[in-house]
């Protein structure tokens, strides 16, 4: 696989004007490595997702994440990706109380985790938060469809939008979060058919995941697209490596090389400088 040369860093700005001219690409990534190997693919945008107390932690859900762990694992990501825009996930009861909460803590993602936009999961209850976040300066994604955080209200990793009345909701939720300022907004786990209404009815990206074809770009998670996280794999992922395979294969080498006595060989061993060794016998 080739690198990707381009260095200018995407802006909010680059991928809102970027509707019906391209499409966009997004990968999540929870670390330095993840995200300068990211970094040196030409992905548009790299989302801290909250997705990290599942793949990374080993939690059953999203739902325990919390903003020291998230700014912890934005700063590890902004060290390693130069040229991606990287966006962080508001954690769960990090801005649904209100104005005042979501604007401390997406300062505290901007100034301490270094990201420069955020994500929020949410329709229409949402829009005085992302008002006032846009309003203070701060690139605002936004997330409809499957919301993981409230998987609990939802019944489950379910399909949202199975019925016209819920894909009405859908979409006058992607409207009202386009008028209060949203400069993309990622559709998760709907009909095609609806993420196609809701890409081609407003003005700004959608990002599809497990949304159809016809939005304006993916998003898949980095361990999902490389094969690294088995413990359950949604319909809507492709597999582009199975690098867990390779890398039990690797393990179990280095395993046995050990028990072997066949690692570590001379190619891997320091010696004295010469006749040092021969003065210890002194």
């Amino acid at each position: 696989m080739s690198t990707h040369s381009q260095t200018t860093s995407v802006t909010s700005l680059a991928i809102r004007n970027a509707k019906g001219k391209r499409k966009l690409t997004m990968l999540t990534a929870y670390d330095y490595s993840s995200a300068s190997l990211v970094d040196a693919c030409g992905i548009d945008m790299l989302l801290v997702g909250d997705s990290l107390g599942m793949v990374m932690l080993g939690r059953e859900d999203t739902i325990g994440v919390t903003m020291d762990e998230m700014i912890h694992h934005c700063r590890a990501v902004t060290r390693g990706a130069t040229r991606p825009l990287v966006i962080a996930d508001m954690p769960f009861m990090s801005y649904e109380p209100g104005v005042e909460t979501a604007m401390t803590n997406a300062a505290r993602l901007f100034q301490e985790g270094n990201v420069r936009a955020v994500k929020l999961e949410g329709g229409s209850e949402i829009v005085p938060q992302v008002r006032a976040l846009v309003q203070a300066g701060i690139p605002v994604v936004g997330h409809i469809g499957l919301t993981p955080q409230r998987v609990a209200t939802l019944g489950g990793f379910k399909v949202q939008g199975k019925t016209a009345d819920a894909a009405r909701r859908l979409e006058a939720d992607a409207l009202a979060l386009v008028e209060a300022g949203v400069f993309c907004l990622v559709l998760e786990a709907i009909p095609a058919a609806i993420a196609g209404r809701i890409t081609k009815s407003i003005p700004v990206p959608t990002i599809g995941i497990g949304a159809g074809g016809d939005c304006d770009g993916q998003v898949l998670v980095f361990h999902d697209l490389l094969g690294l996280f088995d413990r359950f794999v949604p319909k809507f992922v492709k597999q582009y490596a199975n690098l867990r395979e390779i890398a039990v294969e690797a393990i179990n080498a280095y395993r046995n090389d050990v028990e072997t006595g066949t690692f570590p060989g001379p190619e891997h061993t320091f010696r004295m400088n010469e006749g040092e060794e021969d003065k210890l016998e002194d």
